[in-house]
């Protein structure tokens, strides 16, 4: 985790970025007169979007899928069919 002051911070800006976004470098700490006042790490995007369907077409779901829905019901609940 390198510590970059402000001024290289601002001459290097594209280089940092690279850095962080490929990986080479987890974080960078920005610091002013010596003090740490910021930190430039990857963006984290959201993986949520990309999980609904990610399977489709690989399985095949039998047209009775629904059919003993009840007795599962029953077996969960612990009553008899």
């Amino acid at each position: 985790m390198p510590i970059v002051n402000m001024f290289d911070a601002k001459s290097n800006l594209s280089r940092l970025v690279e850095a962080v976004e490929t990986g080479a470098e987890h974080e960078i700490i920005i610091a002013r007169n010596g003090r740490p006042v910021a930190r430039l790490v990857p963006y984290a995007l959201s993986e949520s979007g990309q999980r609904i369907g990610v399977a489709r077409g690989v399985f095949r779901v039998p047209e009775s899928i629904d059919a003993i829905n009840d007795q599962i019901e029953q077996l969960f609940l612990g009553t008899k069919p």
